[in-house]
This record gives structure tokens, sequence and C-alpha cells, in this order.
């Protein structure tokens, strides 16, 4: 059973669930994109697409939308919202780009019905929002899924921090029950109807499915939110399909307005740190390297002064998790207008976003690389025109990547740049990236390489046969002489010869080009002014008796 706890009562909760999704790339012969298909399906999917900016907001949106569009610098505005626009800027000729995100609502599930763990009671938590998020140029995609409550206890809410975001279960207990995600999700319609429940408790099926397709299943609940985006080993027929980027836990973002957060403990700000990898029952481990500089690592307390007076609020920042903890009394907190709440929903969440963009694409390219790398066998021509082929379409989505999304700086705002420079450290983007760019770097060197070898030895190929041709054409054709005069012999006579003389040349041509390396060693050899001539003569004939009898041909 869930520990209740009175003393910390969490007013307002919202948890931001995130999971990038890796599309499988659609063949070269189709045109359109994969949200264009997603957005040609019309009734027959949930999505509607949605087209969201400063220039298309509600009257009573607009200057959130506003305060938005403004805290990012001009170069992240840019892909967010598309370029400026006006008459004096764009010519009929070069029309302003629009926004690299194309977005995606779904608005039949209103409502989440959870059973945390076994004997727990249901809950019910309103659904805000259903998002997916595509980018250009990258084979990718988010969900966004936002729930709320109010009035849990902290236990609760911690509870539902480390369950909820799960893709599929982990394993399973004496009871069949999975150990780590939430007994029961159940999705509501407007009418409270319900729509679809979660199947983690059907171990049968997961083991078989993994066993199959050597990858493993995603639970009935998330496979419904996102169909017709169907898991890439999944036997339904279907366009759009998905690779998991990442493992079974969805970074997330949480918003708790507590009552009281300055009587928070160490113990407790720990295990809200830890939310997504510190079991609820279990104990937390004093001995964890981790631990030391826990606060150093992961706080923001740029608006935490620990004062009555406050401001009482503190972030928590451990890569995949984020998390906003602050004074549900504190009025510019819990403001959904023009305080914290609104900034966490908007301006934070893009932040985010654009960290996870940047995991999510780089991992995306090395898992290009690596299943390039897989499927290249250097015996086969085929097989490396194929991986030339792939390794340079990466490097130019990689290019792309680099300059239209990859940014150090995203925003004069110094909280909002604290976090996504906090968050992008503890997920080590710029490693990550300097790895995908070296590994990028030695494919396109060996690829030079290769086909620099193979340039220079058609070329040695070229002389040598020019070489030895020069001597027969030089021998038939000096003065127009001809050995063989029948000029005036009978048509069937003279195609005799022709093909003949054809047959001939082309078994020397072949010849040629076969001993191509050995007739260039030869001529080497011949050519080396620095010996005297009965020197290299000598060097000719030991040539000749050492490599007669073992020769490769080439």
């Amino acid at each position: 059973m869930i520990q209740a706890d009175s003393k910390h009562q969490v007013r307002q909760f919202r948890q931001i669930l995130l999971w990038p999704l890796q599309l499988l790339p659609l063949p070269e012969t189709e045109p359109r994109r994969h949200w264009q298909m997603l957005e040609a399906m019309g009734d027959d999917s949930a999505w509607r697409r949605v087209v969201k900016g400063i220039g298309t907001a509600e009257e009573e949106s607009q200057e959130i939308r506003y305060k938005e569009f403004l805290v990012f610098l001009p170069h992240v505005r840019r892909f967010l919202h598309g370029e400026a626009r006006g008459s004096w800027i764009h010519t009929h000729d070069d029309p302003p780009g629009d926004s690299a995100i194309r977005l995606f609502r779904r608005q039949d599930v209103t409502a989440l019905r959870v059973v945390p763990r076994a004997g727990a009671a249901p809950l019910l938590l309103d659904v805000e929002s259903i998002e997916l998020y595509f980018f250009d140029d990258i084979d990718l995609a988010f969900l966004k899924v936002e729930i709320s409550g109010r009035d849990l206890s902290l236990s609760l809410a911690r509870e539902l921090l480390y369950r909820l975001g799960r893709a599929y279960p982990t394993g399973w207990n004496e009871d069949g029950l999975g150990i780590h995600n939430v007994v029961l999700a159940e999705w509501l319609g407007p009418s409270g109807e319900s729509l679809v429940t979660s199947d983690s408790n059907d171990r049968a099926r997961f083991l078989a499915f993994s066993c199959r397709h050597r990858s493993p299943g995603t639970s009935a609940h998330w496979t419904f939110l996102l169909h017709p985006l169907l898991p890439a080993a999944s036997e339904t027929p279907g366009p759009l399909r998905f690779h998991q980027v990442e493992n079974h836990h969805m970074p997330l973002m949480a918003y708790l307005a507590l009552d009281n957060p300055r009587g928070l403990t160490r113990d407790h700000w720990l295990r809200l740190g830890m939310a997504d990898s510190l079991h609820p029952d279990e104990p937390i481990p004093r001995n964890d390297p981790e631990l030391t500089g826990f606060e150093g690592r992961y706080f923001l307390d740029r608006y935490w002064s620990d004062t009555d007076d406050g401001p009482n609020c503190r972030f928590i920042c451990r890569g995949r998790v984020f998390l906003l903890v602050g004074d549900a009394e504190e009025g510019y907190f819990v403001n959904s207008g023009r305080g914290m709440l609104v900034q966490f929903r908007h301006q934070y969440f893009l932040a985010f976003l654009i960290v996870h963009l940047y995991r999510a694409a780089l991992l995306v390219f090395s898992d290009r690389l690596v299943d390039a790398v897989h499927d290249l066998d250097m015996r086969q021509g085929r097989s490396v025109r194929t991986f030339r082929h792939r390794i340079h379409l990466t490097f130019e989505a990689f290019l792309r990547f680099t300059h239209r999304y990859w940014f150090h700086e995203i925003s004069e705002r110094t909280d909002i740049q604290s976090v996504f420079q906090l968050a992008g450290r503890n997920l080590a983007n710029e490693r990550l990236y300097r790895e995908i760019k070296e590994e990028l770097h030695d494919m396109s060197q060996y690829l030079d390489g290769d086909m620099q070898r193979r340039q220079s030895k058609t070329v040695t190929q070229l002389t040598v046969v020019t070489a030895f041709s020069l001597i027969g054409t030089v021998a038939t054709s000096f003065l127009g002489m001809n050995i063989i005069s029948e000029a005036d012999a009978p048509l069937l006579t003279r195609w005799g010869y022709f093909f003949l003389t054809f047959l001939v040349t082309a078994v020397i041509m072949l010849l040629t080009l076969m001993q191509s390396q050995w007739l260039w060693d030869l001529l080497d050899l011949l050519s080396d002014a620095r010996k005297p001539l009965r020197t290299r003569l000598g060097l000719i004939l030991q040539f000749l008796r050492t490599s007669s009898s073992d020769r490769p041909p080439r």
C-alpha cells in the first residue's frame, strides 16, 4: 500500500511524458513525408494537424504565445516558428520557410483512470493534451502526454512519476503483476467511456512477442494512443512504423505545487530527484557516489530563497527528469496565465523538448551507422555501393541537423538557458555529438580512401594497357602500312579477318588488364633511371624468375 504523507500534500500535480520514437524511413520513391501521410488519412485517424504559433493563437492565448516566442534567440525561433515574414524580406523566388515542427493532436481522450499498485484505490486524472511532434529532415517523432491532478499525497505523486511512463513491463512478480509499471491504466473518452485498458499483466503476450521479433512489445494503452503509428515489428499492416529510441521509461516533466516545500527534508528532495530510477519501496542508497554533491549537480536554486517572503521554487533536472517544485500558496507559482505554471507548460517544455530532440536525433544517427556497418560485406560490390550510399545520406542528414537544430545557446533568459545546459550536460549530448561526428568523419575518410584506391588502380590498368597498345598501334599504322592487303577480297573474307583481329585484340587487352599490376611492376623496374641498364635488366630477369610461378592474376 502507498503510505500517505499527510504533512506534504501536492495541491496541483502535472506530469508531461515525452516519448521519442524513431520512424522507419519511407521508400525513396515515396514523395510524401511521415506527417503528410498521417494528415492524408483524415477520418481514419484520430490525429488532427494543428498549426501552432504566435500568428495562429486564439485571442486569449496570444500573450502566452508571444512570451513563448520572445524567450528564445532568433536562430531557435526560426525552426520553432518559421522565418520572419515581410514583403522586403522575401521575394516570390524565395518564400519564407515554415516551422520545422509539424504538430498533431487528438482530443478523444479526456481522462486517465489509473491504479498505481496492487491494493491501491483507482485514481482519476485529467488528460490536458495528447500531441505528436514531427521534425523536418529527421526520421523522428515525439509523443507528448500531459496529465494533471489535485490534492495528492507526495508519496502518491512519486508513485505516479515512477510508474506511469512505462512503455512496457520489465518483469512480473509472483502474482503476475508488473513490478515497475502501474497495475492498471485506462484511457477514458469525453463521456467517461473506456477506450482502452492496459495489458501489462499479460505476461504470455509480451514474452511471445519478444521471442518472435527480438524486440519488446508495447502496452496496449500506448499502442492505442499512437495508432496509426505502429511498432516496427507489429504484424498489423500500415505504412507508418517506429522503433523505440531509448528504454522503456519515457522522459518526463513534473510540476508539483506543495503546501510547504520548505518543510521537505533532504530525503524527500533526493527521492524527488531520483523519481524515475528509485523504486518507491526502495531505501535511499546512502553509499551511492551519485548522492555526493547531488544537489550541486541536479538542482537549480535561482528562485529558492527558503524564506517566508519567497520565492520558494526549485528546479530539479537529471536530464531524463525535470521537476519544478514550489509553494502552492505563492500566487505567481500557481498562476496559469502569467506565472510559473504557464512557463512550465510552454517555455520550459520547449527547452526540455529541444534537449531531448538532440539526444534522440543523435541516437538515430548512431543506429543508422551501426546498421550500415552491420550490413556491409566487403566481398560484394553491391553491398559496398549500398554502404557508400547510406553513409552519404546519413552525412547529409547530419549536416542539416547540425545547421538547423544544433545550438549551444537557445535563450538569453538565465533560467531557460540554465535548464537547457543542465539537461544537456546530464544527458551527455555534447559527448554523443562528438562521437557521431567522429564516426561519420572516419567513415567518410574510409570511403574517400577507398575511392582513391579504386581510381588509382583504374589509372594503373589504363596506363599499362595504353603503353602496350601503343606498340602495336605504332607498328601497324606506320606510314599507313597494311600487313595483309585484302581490300579487294570478298566481303566474307574481310569480315573473317575483322572478327579474327577483334578476337585477338580483345584477348590481348583482357590479358593485359588481368596482369596489369604485374606489368606495372615490370615497367617500374625498367623505367628506374637511377640504376644502370645492366642492373635493371638483371633485376627484370630476377623478377621474371621469381614471379612466373606464383604470379596471381589481377
